[in-house]
This record gives structure tokens, C-alpha cells and sequence, in this order.
């Protein structure tokens, strides 16, 4: 393997902050609204990756109940000092003209270990990180948000002295850094090499204008000089690049000689388009050139192919990240994830033991709600895709329903649900989308047999998305029209005035807006992706 392809870490994989401790490499990532919170990843060659570790386990270390769409665990940025690991978070609870931002360190002597319990830091800004300097200092920064209306929301950088004994903040903040002409300066990262201080910091906003910048000192609190190549990584001039949304950036040395950084990127179906695999995880090899960092292809832009490392030369890149569950282990494989609830506190909802084989589902709230609701979803990983699974469920009136649903938030979904109609008498199927909160039924509703098992499907291609149903062992048949799977992303909701950080999903779930009594029984669960087909386009 002469190159790796872009990105290492496919689907929404958002906010990569990378260590290396001896000859092991380990990178987290962002969840926002889905526990369990924060994944880790491990590697031993920056190309193929396994999750580890999801630190916040818990609502008591991460309460998550009520919090806005795309808020909750921002950024993460993780460490390794005085023997342990240590991770920072934030947890944003609001998104108005006030934003509540709140910022908590754990630490861990393993990173597979128990993290223990958050120790509130500050709630003055988003996206902190650690420095932990030769000396023995540690501190921590952060962006600084200012709610006056007067002022820019986004003002720059902030630092300040942290105690790991007490597991505070210690001495006066100072405002240390006030970013470039990129604007919005956020996600610092802080490298101490051959005497200097570098400043690696997000920039240009979360979008097409996304970037990393650089900067050096000889002193922690600055001044800070730019660096003579900058931005020093953008797609923002290069629309025809296919790693767009290019910045926020973490530093890995694999040797005196040799360096890298993993970074932030998405994909558009079409130039400067949708991006429905969210925010995904890059590897660019950099030079060091009279002591500034430059990407080693000599531009600022990102490639889809790198050089592999010299640690990788014997490894064979995973790019076909398809699954198939049949419900037999005691456990859900890690790559499922609940909404806003910890999987272990929603036991009663969730369960593999009850009817051995199947997953039950018990179903709650709506699919809508910002609370309790009882959904299992994987992230997208590829642009061209089949899931299918099989479903028994027997619903008593129209309040009870199940199914299959293409998610990205609770105002954005395709659901094929099925539930009861009075009127006919009989269990019946369709499908329902919401676009930024608006619903539409999106096919008719058809009355099906009971006491049938109902198999479910959806094919995913690029920008369209077909649901198909079927009764038993019975030929499975299309419904609904074709829909359009480039709404569940970012981009589209933005552009209708929402924010949006994360990335398309997809799972399986239940609603009970009776009693919460109610369940569904899937058998398996099977995603599949078609390579074949994507590399026709």
C-alpha cells in the first residue's frame, strides 16, 4: 500500500484530537446529542482505527435530557500527562444569543478505564483543550464567547493555569490570543517543539470556509506570530477538492522526522452540495520548514490520497465498513448508539434478553422528542447503501408505532413506520418524513396482515433514498416515492435556518404515546454498503 485514501474515519467522526503514547495512537471524537458519549479510537498505523473506549457512559457524566438539536458534546480534546489520560468536554446547552457552554474534565489512568465523575471547569466558551507543559504547568483554553450585543460573539482565545491535584482552575484568565483575518478562532490545540509554541486553532466558521491556522511564540501567553503559510490547510478556494469543510486540526509525530495531522472534512455529493456523512475524520502528511508547519504536498489544501506512514507500510486500509447483527450477543455491538439517553439507563426500553435473538424495543415518546425516546441508529458511512431488517410487532391503536427511520435529528427523518388504523381495521404501513419540522406523509397507507413478521428495507444512492416492505417470506415491493436523502444533512438544514453539526443515521425505534407499553421485536439488523455502485459515478 503505496497511499491511503481520505477520510480514515468515514461518516460523522467530527473534532478529531489525537495522542500518542508509545507506540499507540489513540483520537476522539465528537457525539453531540448521541451517548454513549465521546468515541476513542485506537491505532498503531493512523490508517485503520478501532473504537475503544466512549468515556461518558452516564447521565451523571454527561446529563444530555432536553438539550437542543446538534448541541450537547462538542469537541473534545484529549491527553496524556503525569501518568493518566485526560479529557475535556463541552456540554452546550444552548444555541441563542447567550450560550451555555459547559466545560468539564475527566481523567482516567487507562483509556478503556472508568473515567469517574466531571469536574466543572468554566462555562466561558466552547471547544476546550489541555496544554501540559515541560515544566510541569498545565493549563487549559478555550474560544471566549461574549453575549453582548455589541460585541462579535466569537472574541478570540483564553488560557489559564489548571491544578491536577484539586482539579480546578488556578490564577487569572488572560485573553491570550485574538485570532486572524479568518475570523471565528476556535478549537486551539498547543504543540511545544524545539523551544517554540504552536498555536493550532479552527477557523473561518464550521462551513465551505472552514481552515486551520498557525502561529508560533517563544512564551505560552504570547505574542503569537503567524506563520508565512496561511491558512495553513483550507478547501475554501478549491470547490472542486473533494475534502471540503477543511480545518480544525490535531498534530501527530511519529517521529523527529516524520508528521502528520488528522483533520476535519466533509464530503459534498455535488461541488459545495450536501454533505449526508456529516463531518468526517482526515490524514495529511506535514513538513517542517525553517520551523513552521507546512502540508508536504506544498499547498493548503488537503489530499484525498497520502503517503502512507512508515508505520503502515504492512497494512491493508479498511474502506468497506458494512455490518450484520443477529441479536445473539448478550450486548449491542458499540457501534450503535441511543439518543440523548445512556443505553444502560434505558434497559427497561431496550432489551436482548427478553425474547433471545431479538432486540425488543418498548416504546416511549415521539420520534420528535427532545427527551425519552427509544431509538438504536448507526452512523452513514458510504454514500450508496442497503439496510434491512425484520420486525414483529402487533400495535393495539394509531398512538403505537415501529419501524425503520433514516435519521438526522428530530426535525429531519424518513420513518416507515407501522402502527393501527380504526378506520380500516388493521395494522397498517407508510412513510412519514420531517424537514425542518414539517411533516408529510410520503406514501399511502397500507393495510398489512398481523401476526406476521414484516420485513423492512431502505436503499440509500447518493442524493435518493427508496424504502421497500415486505409480508413474511413474500416478495419485498417499494413504497412511497423516492425521497430525497441529501435533506439529512447539515448543509440543507442550515440553509433553512437551523444549525446543524453532525451527520445522517440510521436505526430502528418505537413510539407508544399510550401508556409506554407497547413493544417491537427486530431479528436482525443489517447494513450493507455498495461499493460497486459508487465507484461507477
Amino acid at each position: 500500500m503505496n497511499k491511503i485514501v481520505n477520510p480514515i474515519l468515514r461518516g460523522f467522526h467530527p473534532d478529531a484530537s489525537v495522542v500518542k503514547v508509545g507506540a499507540d495512537y489513540y483520537l476522539a471524537t465528537s457525539t453531540f446529542e448521541w451517548m454513549p458519549g465521546v468515541e476513542i479510537y485506537h491505532s498503531r498505523d493512523l490508517v485503520n482505527w478501532q473504537l475503544i473506549a466512549n468515556p461518558l457512559q452516564n447521565s451523571f457524566q454527561a446529563s444530555l435530557i432536553g438539550n437542543y438539536n446538534s448541541g450537547s458534546i462538542w469537541a473534545p480534546h484529549l491527553s496524556y500527562a503525569e501518568g493518566r489520560f485526560w479529557l475535556l468536554i463541552t456540554d452546550v446547552k444552548t444555541g441563542s444569543a447567550f450560550k451555555d457552554t459547559l466545560n468539564y474534565v475527566f481523567s482516567s489512568e487507562t483509556i478503556t478505564g472508568d473515567w469517574g465523575t466531571p469536574n466543572f471547569v468554566t462555562a466561558s466558551g466552547f471547544d476546550p483543550a489541555f496544554f501540559h507543559d515541560d515544566d510541569g504547568r498545565h493549563y487549559i483554553m478555550s474560544m471566549l464567547f461574549d453575549h453582548r450585543l455589541e460585541q462579535p460573539n466569537f472574541t478570540g482565545l483564553v488560557i489559564q493555569e489548571f491544578d491536577t491535584e484539586s482539579m480546578q482552575l488556578i490564577g487569572e484568565r488572560e485573553h491570550f490570543y485574538t485570532g486572524t483575518d479568518l475570523g471565528v478562532c476556535e478549537g486551539p490545540q498547543l504543540l511545544k517543539k524545539d523551544g517554540w509554541y504552536y498555536l493550532l486553532c479552527a477557523a473561518g466558521g464550521t462551513g465551505y470556509s472552514h481552515a486551520a491556522t498557525v502561529c508560533r511564540s517563544k512564551n505560552i501567553m504570547g505574542p503569537y506570530e503567524l506563520s508565512p503559510y496561511h491558512p495553513f490547510l483550507t478547501s475554501k478556494p478549491a470547490p472542486e477538492n473533494p475534502l471540503q469543510k477543511s480545518g480544525h486540526a490535531s498534530f501527530i509525530e511519529v517521529s523527529s522526522k516524520e508528521w502528520y495531522i488528522v483533520h476535519i472534512c466533509s464530503r459534498p455529493l455535488t461541488e459545495r452540495g450536501n454533505c449526508t456523512l456529516g463531518r468526517e475524520t482526515a490524514l495529511q502528511k506535514i513538513d517542517w520548514i525553517d520551523d513552521w508547519p507546512r502540508l508536504s504536498n506544498g499547498t493548503v489544501f488537503p489530499d484525498l490520497e497520502v503517503e502512507v506512514p512508515s508505520i503502515a507500510q504492512n497494512s491493508d486500509q479498511q474502506l468497506d465498513f458494512s455490518t450484520q447483527c443477529d441479536f445473539t450477543e448478550p450486548e449491542l455491538p458499540d457501534y450503535f448508539k441511543t439518543l440523548r439517553q445512556p443505553l444502560s439507563e434505558i434497559s427497561q426500553k431496550v432489551s436482548l434478553s427478553e425474547r433471545p435473538g431479538y432486540l425488543r424495543l418498548y416504546g416511549e415518546q415521539s420520534i420528535t422528542s427532545l427527551h425519552r425516546q427509544t431509538l438504536i441508529a448507526r452512523r452513514w458511512q458510504h454514500f450508496c447503501f442497503k439496510v434491512e431488517t425484520e420486525m414483529e410487532f402487533e400495535p393495539e391503536n394509531f398512538q403505537q408505532m415501529a419501524g425503520l427511520v433514516l435519521f438526522y435529528d428530530t426535525d429531519n427523518w424518513h420513518y416507515l413506520q407501522v402502527s393501527y388504523d380504526e378506520r380500516l381495521q388493521s395494522k397498517v404501513i407508510q412513510v412519514e418524513t420531517a424537514r425542518i419540522h414539517q411533516f408529510t406523509y410520503r406514501s399511502e397507507r397500507i393495510a398489512i396482515p398481523s401476526d406476521r413478521p414484516i420485513r423492512l428495507e431502505v436503499k440509500v444512492d447518493r442524493d435518493q433514498a427508496q424504502f421497500f416492505y415486505g409480508i413474511g417470506n413474500g416478495e419485498i415491493q417499494p413504497i412511497g416515492e423516492i425521497l430525497e436523502a441529501d435533506h439529512l444533512s447539515d448543509d440543507y438544514i442550515k440553509t433553512n435556518g437551523k444549525l446543524a453539526f453532525t451527520g445522517a443515521m440510521i436505526g430502528i425505534c418505537a413510539q407508544d404515546f399510550d401508556r409506554h407499553r407497547s413493544f417491537a421485536d427486530f431479528n436482525y439488523f443489517n447494513y450493507l454498503e455498495n461499493h460497486t455502485k459508487e465507484a461507477k459515478k
